[in-house]
């Protein structure tokens, strides 16, 4: 189909009348006045919000001396103390006047209406093929694949999971049989903003790849009924040097590295969206260096309302969007971008660790026992006052601790992301991972993927690179007068690259309660790795760690 309006005009950023402006009127009323797209003297752009980037290779069991899994050193004879006030999170600046903008300038779409109109085609159950990645300890009871270009991408990295059952206790979102499970994605290619650093190529240009953007994070909405599922790319909203709004992909640190890479302007790279959990409206997506980004479900905005990715549609503030072009973000020469997504969903608030960072070296994932903690991943706790688990993961590659874990009211949680910045939400417990046992000559507890706490026990999700992982479990005990887990003896074979943690209670579909986890590596990791999302009969977890 022709396009509606052609590139050449657009961006000129003059043209916007005829037909399209007449489509936007109000009955009786006038056309709105098209923005200016020139530059504001002295306005700089993208503002630098002081976000911290994390390293590369952020919870890759790899990253170790000589680029091999090892731990150099060993385990503490004893758990290192759990302390909640590492773990304070404090609302971050406003993000309440910039959304709206958005808002007003680009038209939305529920979720009950996306899982409805979801494109992609998953695979469940048998479709999927091998059962390969999975261990013999454990009964999968749900496996879900990916379309073919998901399931196999470079660019494209699963990491966390959610679901209807975190959002709402009674699992019934809207009027929708849908159950959404949500699955968050990083891009690992993470090049930054334009692919020019060393003298690369310009990722505009036409021989650029796709991949050439460093695109944050996705989420890909799975509705259970059609077995269908959507992707929505998070953003991270601001005012541009032109003094409109705008937004950009989601990175580690948002600043003004907004256009050309240049040795003064580095490429930023992505958060590796360890975890995440929805819960109400919101959606909090772990980044690792800083804390929890959160997200509102009520603001996922559509640039292309009418389906037709053939022709830009127009939108609010007297522009069109553009759904074709994967290379751009944002409001760029009059045209909305978003890498050729549809949906766009742009950050409401941040909540960020307010303890200074440890001095020590986390070049290859080291953690510390005191100081600011990792949010490696997260997960939600339904089984007494809902509570927020928190994690990290870490390898012993000369770090002084395996990692620790705290807990959040979600009350708490809630009240900072809808209070004014500086708003705190304090940790009500932390420990520190469980000691003893080993796995493949190191020690058993570190690489945790994942944590969940069901009834009162932990489960965790251990890695072990390009094989299969474990499923361990601790209990809260009280040992010489301090409080910490001790781990179970026990550990449960789990899939090839288990990663983060949900569960799903079976409020809505009467089924027993099943924890859900994902696999992340694609076939060209390893000659058995796949793709898919997972999960167990609780009652069969609790079973094989014999309580």
């Amino acid at each position: 189909m022709s396009r509606l309006l052609s590139r050449t005009r657009l961006a000129a950023g003059t043209a916007l009348a005829g037909a399209l402006i007449s489509a936007l009127l109000p009955v009786g009323g006038t056309a709105p006045a098209t923005a200016a797209d020139d530059p504001v003297p002295v306005h700089e752009g993208m503002p630098d919000d002081g976000f911290a980037d994390e390293h590369e290779g952020e919870q890759d069991d790899t990253v170790g001396p000589g680029g091999t899994p090892s731990a150099t050193a060993p385990a503490p004879a004893d758990p290192v103390p759990g302390r909640p006030g590492d773990f304070r999170l404090a609302a971050g600046s406003d993000l309440t006047g910039l959304v709206n903008r958005l808002d007003a300038a680009l038209p939305k779409q529920g979720l009950t209406e996306l899982m409805e109109q979801a494109n992609r085609s998953a695979g469940r159950d048998g479709d999927c093929g091998s059962t390969g990645i999975y261990g013999p300890d454990l009964l999968v009871t749900d496996r879900v694949c990916w379309e073919n270009d998901d399931a196999t991408s470079t660019e494209w990295v699963p990491q966390a999971i959610s679901g209807v059952s975190d959002a709402q206790e009674d699992e019934d979102w809207g009027t929708s049989d849908a159950e959404p499970i949500a699955v968050g994605s990083y891009d690992a290619r993470n090049p930054g903003r334009s692919d020019q650093a060393s003298g690369r190529e310009d990722c505009l240009e036409a021989s650029a790849s796709d991949a050439c953007n460093e695109k944050g994070v996705r989420v890909s909405f799975f509705n259970q009924a059609t077995k269908k599922y959507r992707h929505v790319l998070l953003v991270w909203p601001y005012v541009n040097s032109k003094e409109h709004i705008s937004f950009d992909a989601l990175h580690a640190r948002e600043g003004r590295c907004t256009g050309t890479v240049t040795a003064s302007c580095k490429a930023q790279n992505g958060i590796h969206a360890g975890g995440m959990v929805w819960y109400g409206n919101h959606l909090y997506v772990a980044d690792t260096a800083n804390g929890l980004r959160v997200f509102d479900l009520r603001r996922i905005m559509d640039l292309n309302p009418d389906g037709d990715a053939g022709t830009d549609d127009p939108t609010p503030d007297g522009l069109v969007s553009d759904v074709q072009d994967k290379k751009r973000v944002g409001r760029q020469s009059n045209v909305w971008y978003g890498y050729g997504y549809r949906y766009v969903m742009p950050q409401v608030a941040t909540l960020r660790f307010t303890t200074a960072r440890n001095a020590g070296d986390t070049s290859k994932n080291q953690c510390y026992t005191t100081g600011r903690p990792k949010a490696s991943y997260v997960s939600l706790d339904r089984t007494g006052t809902d509570h927020m688990v928190l994690g990290e993961y870490c390898n012993f590659n000369g770090g002084t601790s395996p990692g620790r874990v705290g807990t959040y009211p979600m009350t708490a949680l809630t009240a900072a992301v809808e209070g004014a910045p500086g708003t705190v939400a304090d940790a009500d417990l932390a420990y520190g991972l469980p000691t003893g046992g080993s796995f493949d000559g190191e020690p058993l507890w570190h690489k945790i993927q994942g944590a969940l706490r069901y009834e009162g026990k932990w489960y965790f999700h251990r890695s072990n690179a390009y094989d299969n992982g474990r499923l361990l479990q601790a209990t809260p005990r009280t040992v010489d007068g301090t409080d910490r887990l001790v781990g179970t003896e026990k550990a449960l074979q789990s899939s090839f690259g288990p990663e983060d943690l949900y569960m799903a209670h079976g409020r809505g579909d009467g089924r027993p309660p099943r924890l859900w986890s994902l696999s992340e590596h694609a076939p060209s990791a390893c000659g058995l790795c796949e793709r898919e999302v997972y999960s167990y009969d609780m009652g069969e977890v609790v079973a094989g760690f014999g309580s």
